[in-house]
């Protein structure tokens, strides 16, 4: 089955949402309100989230959405509540012609009826789309990397994926240039790359270094200790001959980076084993990185089992490395933990 359609909007849709979220991010007010499991939210990540799922309705309107965030905090605050809609009012009107593969939405009202049509419990029967409006809201915050991600799951499985990372360089030799690309993959049609900056244009494929030798690899870990073991991912390194200090950042930026040739293994190591990671947080970059020539599993070396619900229950942490070291890396993942495979 083709996706090409799901694929154009999934870009289209996500292109729009980082207009919103750069706004946010270039300016004083983030809006942060501070959710029950202590994590931050921001205007952008609510203002985000409406833009996109209102995308996928329009264009998908049998399709449900696994969405991270609802609208309680902004029924509750009318002061956000207006400055999402202030938002959200002027990244519509400064795209009108996309509205007609898009969609519209007319009030704040509605809006906020769009942003809980994110609270799909997801499964392994059908079309359902995951969508983390701002991933990496910490980095967000701080001036780090952060990105849009949207992901269609079919009968469990991944099947398109599209990550818009606006502070990634365009191009990874010049760190410091220009920034802002969006990576998209369609299963078994591999992945690409293009600058955000241009909506129209083609994306150019991408894949995954060629670098096998551990001696010169790098890889990519979370900022926050609260997400990723550090110390155990250090051990796991020194162990497998890598010198080169770990490549940190937020979000699926990981993903992204790795996917493109800049890092070669990306290690999340579970911090507690009753965590259960989110969907939304994986199932776009996760997609790309097989595309790009990557494996991806969790410690026990089993796939991501995107059709459990919301969060990937049957999975611990996530080993994603080009498919030549996989193995490898698992293997020293497992003799780190001390465990294997179930």
């Amino acid at each position: 089955m083709s996706y090409a359609n799901e694929r154009r909007i999934a870009e289209l849709a996500i292109q729009r949402a980082c207009i919103l979220a750069e706004r946010v991010y270039n300016s004083q007010v983030k809006g942060t309100i501070t959710k029950d499991d202590k994590s931050p939210v921001t205007i952008a990540d609510f203002g985000a989230q409406a833009l996109i799922i209102s995308s996928i309705t329009h264009a998908f309107p049998e399709d449900p959405i696994v969405g991270e965030e609802d609208s309680n905090d902004l029924r509750a605050d009318k002061s956000k509540r207006d400055l999402v809609w202030g938002l959200v009012k002027d990244t519509l009107d400064a795209t009108k012609d996309l509205t007609g593969e898009l969609g519209d939405i007319k009030d704040d009202e509605e809006m906020l009826a769009v942003i809980d049509k994110g609270t799909h419990q997801g499964g392994s029967v059908g079309r359902i789309w995951a969508l983390d409006p701002i991933d990496g809201t910490a980095g967000f915050l701080r001036g780090g990397q952060y990105a849009v991600c949207l992901g269609l799951m079919v009968d469990g499985k991944v099947q398109v994926g599209a990550l818009g990372c606006p502070n990634l360089p365009v191009d990874p030799e010049e760190p410091e240039g220009k920034k802002g690309i969006l990576l998209s993959a369609v299963r078994g049609e591999g992945a690409t790359m293009r600058p955000l900056s241009t909506p129209s244009a083609q994306g150019d494929p991408i894949s995954m270094s060629s670098t096998t030798d551990f001696s010169k690899a790098r890889f990519c870990e979370g900022v926050e200790t609260a997400h990723s073991s550090h110390r155990e991912q250090a051990s796991i390194a020194k162990s497998l001959g890598i010198t080169a200090p770990s490549i940190r950042m937020d979000s699926q930026a990981k993903y992204a980076s790795i996917s493109r040739g800049v890092g070669e293994i990306y290690l999340r190591l579970p911090v507690s084993m009753s965590y259960e990671e989110k969907i939304w947080d994986h199932a776009a970059g996760s997609l790309i990185v097989e595309e790009a020539g990557g494996v991806v599993t969790d410690i026990y070396g089993n796939e991501l089992g995107f059709g459990q619900g919301r969060t990937l229950k049957t999975n611990k942490g996530v080993v994603a490395a080009l498919r030549a070291l996989h193995p490898t890396v698992l293997k020293a993942v497992q003799k780190e933990l001390k465990v294997f495979k179930l």
